[in-house]
């Protein structure tokens, strides 16, 4: 069955390759997977070997994020705030066009902001702070590893004071240290409350109000220890005030499996009886009503199910009425969590909603550079453990091309539906008045027939409209939006596998003696129909 798709799909490719129809390519796409697929991106080795490629990297992510974006940018030139965070690290404060760019002003006091991810770097597994990255509605999406549990916490603070040269870096402004501090350096059980109470500070100064988090553990356990915590069990319920989903979601080992059924997705279900999977699925019930999933089930889930609806429910979240942020993390913050920043920005850049600006071949570029490149993932740890999930995030966007996924398809039913494919109450009230003309003539573009209401004569209220039907443009231009959205998926994953058949995918395995393609490549190739591609890149 998978190889009758596979060689579907193949053929497909083939013809769409030899009709000369190549999906445009960002400049430097190639050259970004060269270099991502040879090494792991650390922030202290950006002026090093290579290190004019990843200039070149970083510098192109701040343009592409010029084009929509004011932004003030937190200095991590030496890795000095987190290793395997940007160097660069954008913080995204309003949309702008270009000529509102000369007079931008900010709007936060970046050295109030650094200092406060500084103080609260130790709360989170390996100092990956919570970090904003999206910007929708005013709204910070956010990403981060999980909480540092009690092994990596004394331990870090214990290497950051004697390396350091008993000054501890979490713990640099000298005005601030007190006999509190001191006692914390030497173990005091309130260090905890310190550092976990500097990332709520943090949390709370970027809105956000749910955390996501995608850990398959209550807390991660090596060799006996709990290295990792998180906040749903926090015993001190320290997070309590936050709204706290547990969605657990397969790590990166899982997707070996994905590979090895020839990138078929479909039917590939995670065992969640393994002794170390002890976390539930946990969502309150008033962020589920409208969903419409039975959310029982998600152990039944094939993984193209389960990444579906995690990424119904996350864009349900950013896309609610209240002005709340959102924070996604797993353990590291660098296999799962790009997965669904990825998702999340594709997603609502299909739909037009961000980057309004940036061309299908430019969002790739800076997807795959900023959410996974700058931000850590070990592409080349990945591909020689055949755990390909960020070749599942791209391949997956033929998932989530339909309306169910689209953010203006929520918004459309908040407002007052449309008989017979008429006006939205939310389009009239959009409508300059000479463009509408007159509310009660029949000759004008559309009519409103008031009908008889509690209210006062002439007063316009939601139970008092009904929409005469006179043209169907806001529908013909929603689905041309959600037509649109379809149409930028496809081209998004067209570039993305060209791009990777031509670097990645093609440079890992060579041919076997017999001058056949083998192994990895013999399934990336029958697996996601590169067939014809690949042999015009080569």
């Amino acid at each position: 069955m998978a190889g009758a798709r596979a060689a579907a799909a193949a053929a497909s490719a083939g013809a769409s390759a030899s009709s000369g129809n190549q999906p445009p390519q960002e400049p430097g796409l190639g050259e970004l997977l060269e270099e991502f697929s040879r090494t792991q991106y650390r922030a202290k080795d950006g002026s090093g070997t290579g290190g004019s490629k990843v200039e070149r990297i970083e510098k192109r992510c701040l343009e592409l994020f010029g084009r929509d974006y004011c932004f003030s940018v937190i200095p991590n030139m030496n890795g000095d705030i987190c290793g395997h965070y940007p160097r660069h690290i954008v913080f995204l404060e309003y949309e702008s066009s270009e000529k509102e760019k000369d007079t931008f002003e900010s709007t936060v006091q970046v050295s109030k902001l650094q200092d406060l991810i500084h103080r609260s770097k130790m709360a989170r597994c390996r100092g990956r702070f919570v970090c904003p990255v999206i910007l929708f509605k005013g709204k910070h999406i956010c990403r981060s590893a999980t909480l540092a549990g009690w092994g990596e916490l004394y331990g870090r603070s214990g290497y950051n004071y004697f390396f350091s040269g008993g000054a501890d870096d979490a713990w640099a402004d000298v005005e601030d240290v007190t006999e509190e501090d001191c006692a914390l350096r030497s173990g005091d059980t309130h260090l905890f409350d310190k550092v976990r109470g500097y990332d709520i500070k943090l949390l709370r100064y970027l809105s956000v109000k749910y955390i996501c988090d995608l850990m398959v553990e209550n807390k991660k356990v090596k060799f006996g220890m709990n290295v990792t915590s998180s906040e749903k069990v926090d015993k001190a319920q320290r997070y309590a005030d936050f709204t706290l989903l547990s969605i657990p979601y397969p790590g990166c080992e899982f997707f070996k499996e994905y590979k090895d059924r020839d990138y078929m997705a479909e039917g590939l279900i995670f065992n969640w009886k393994q002794d170390y999977v002890d976390a539930p699925l946990s969502i309150p019930n008033f962020l589920t009503h409208s969903l419409n999933i039975d959310w029982s089930q998600y152990q039944c889930w094939d993984l193209v199910q389960q990444t579906q609806n995690y990424l119904k429910l996350l864009l349900s979240l950013v896309n609610s009425d209240d002005d709340s942020g959102l924070l996604v993390h797993c353990i590291s913050g660098w296999d799962r969590t790009p997965l669904f920043i990825s998702l999340l920005r594709l997603s609502l850049w299909a739909d037009g909603l961000i980057h309004t600006s940036l061309k299908p071949a430019e969002i790739l570029y800076l997807t795959v550079a900023y959410d996974w490149f700058l931000f850590g993932h070990m592409l080349v740890d990945r591909l020689s453990k055949g755990e390909e999930i960020f070749f599942f995030c791209f391949n997956f966007l033929k998932h989530i091309t339909s309306e169910e996924f689209s953010a203006l398809k929520t918004q459309r039913r908040k407002s007052l539906p449309a008989r017979d494919g008429g006006f939205t109450l939310e389009d009239i009230c959009m409508l300059r008045r000479k463009d509408r003309g007159s509310t009660t003539s029949l000759g004008s573009d559309f009519s409103l027939v008031m009908e008889s209401s509690p209210g006062a004569t002439g007063s316009f209220t939601y139970e008092a409209v009904e929409l005469v039907p006179a043209g169907a443009l806001t529908q013909a231009a929603w689905l041309a939006a959600l037509s649109d959205r379809e149409t930028r998926l496809q081209e998004v994953r067209s570039a993305f596998l060209a791009a990777y058949s031509s670097t990645v995918g093609l440079r890992a395995v060579a041919p076997s003696p017999s001058g056949a393609i083998g192994g990895l490549l013999e399934q990336f190739a029958r697996g996601v129909g590169l067939r014809g591609i690949s042999s015009n890149a080569l």
